[in-house]
């Protein structure tokens, strides 16, 4: 018997959970960040479809140093599916809170290290300290074990890496001014929409989002800003050009690759979306990914590379993509 799959005290059950189909097949950003991964597969797992709440992405903008950090509005959330988000008060261990609220049936979403989370073998676990947020649905506190959600999947802990998350070693202790972690949960409070329901009022979320959308084309402003970045990029570490690229190319691409995946969804529950605009959407998505490569070849070269063909392509196909659709909400 798999002991994962026993009763903990949380009175949940450790999941048999296979990625959506977001995070399944060819996609040119397998990955997005935290954030959006999570909350990706916590709504899947509640039985939602994540793909309805995706209309925000046609906000994003260049914020000077990065693109707009993708992140589902959480009154979007609470219209599509019912699903609450507030804020958890940490005034005992976080450990007895986070096992509180398991009990009640809801996920709790905390800021971790994923120095101590085993699914970030590949670049983090053990070797550095770095914070994210993880998705916690079952707790035992006798077994010293977790599940979790967390990127793109759902994953389990145990022993010493438990007792990190939930900051039980001795190291801790020694910190007396050591913060509490942001912690949050979600709860279904209500009836998630379904059918004709859910996708029309995606649909009017979207019309509300293209109101939001930026004024000047931000892949524009990041084209005039570019010059200055590249300087640094030479300037710095290959750690910082990871970060970089962490936070233009590929919170760009992966924010119109799921523009591109909605608007697919909106065409499939009977919207005329023309198909021209979701392909000027995954262009961006594609063309993100080229200019990280060329990026990656130039500095490892010693050669600057302005890629202003790369630039050429994402402002046109940006144009291609929000002005028609702006279009059509009209």
């Amino acid at each position: 018997m798999n002991p994962w799959r026993s009763s903990g005290p949380s009175g949940t059950q450790w999941r048999e959970h296979l990625p959506h189909a977001l995070h399944q097949g060819e996609r040119v950003w397998q990955e997005t960040n935290c954030h959006v991964d999570l909350w990706i597969e916590l709504l899947h797992s509640f039985g939602l479809d994540p793909c309805a709440a995706l209309a925000f992405t046609v906000t994003q903008d260049f914020e000077g140093d990065q693109f707009t950090f993708l992140r589902f509005p959480l009154d979007d959330l609470d219209r599509l599916y019912g699903t609450e988000v507030q804020e958890l008060a940490i005034y005992d261990s976080l450990e007895a809170h986070v096992l509180a609220q398991t009990l009640r049936g809801h996920t709790v979403l905390v800021e971790a290290d994923r120095y101590y989370l085993p699914d970030t073998r590949a670049n983090s676990y053990r070797s550095q300290h770095r914070k994210t947020t993880i998705g916690i649905d079952f707790v035992d506190a006798a077994a010293r074990r977790i599940g979790y959600f967390h990127d793109t999947g759902y994953h389990r802990l145990d022993g010493e890496d438990y007792d990190g998350v939930f900051r039980k070693l001795p190291h801790f202790a020694a910190q007396a001014d050591l913060l509490f972690p942001h912690v949050q949960f979600a709860k279904q409070a209500r009836p998630a929409l379904e059918g004709n329901a859910l996708a029309d009022a995606s649909a009017e979320l979207l019309c509300a989002h293209l109101q939001r959308r930026p004024l000047v084309n931000p892949i524009s402003q990041w084209r005039a800003a570019f010059p200055a970045h590249l300087d640094a990029l030479f300037d710095r570490d290959e750690a910082y050009f990871h970060l970089y690229s962490f936070n233009l190319m590929r919170q760009l691409g992966a924010n119109f690759e799921f523009l591109s995946k909605y608007l697919l969804w909106l065409f499939a529950q009977g919207f005329d979306i023309p198909p021209t605009i979701p392909a000027a959407a995954q262009s961006i998505a594609s063309e993100s990914m080229v200019m990280q490569f060329r990026l990656t070849r130039a500095i490892s070269c010693g050669r600057r590379d302005t890629c202003a063909d790369c630039f050429d392509v994402l402002e046109s196909a940006y144009e291609k993509t929000l002005s028609p659709l702006a279009a059509l909400a009209r």
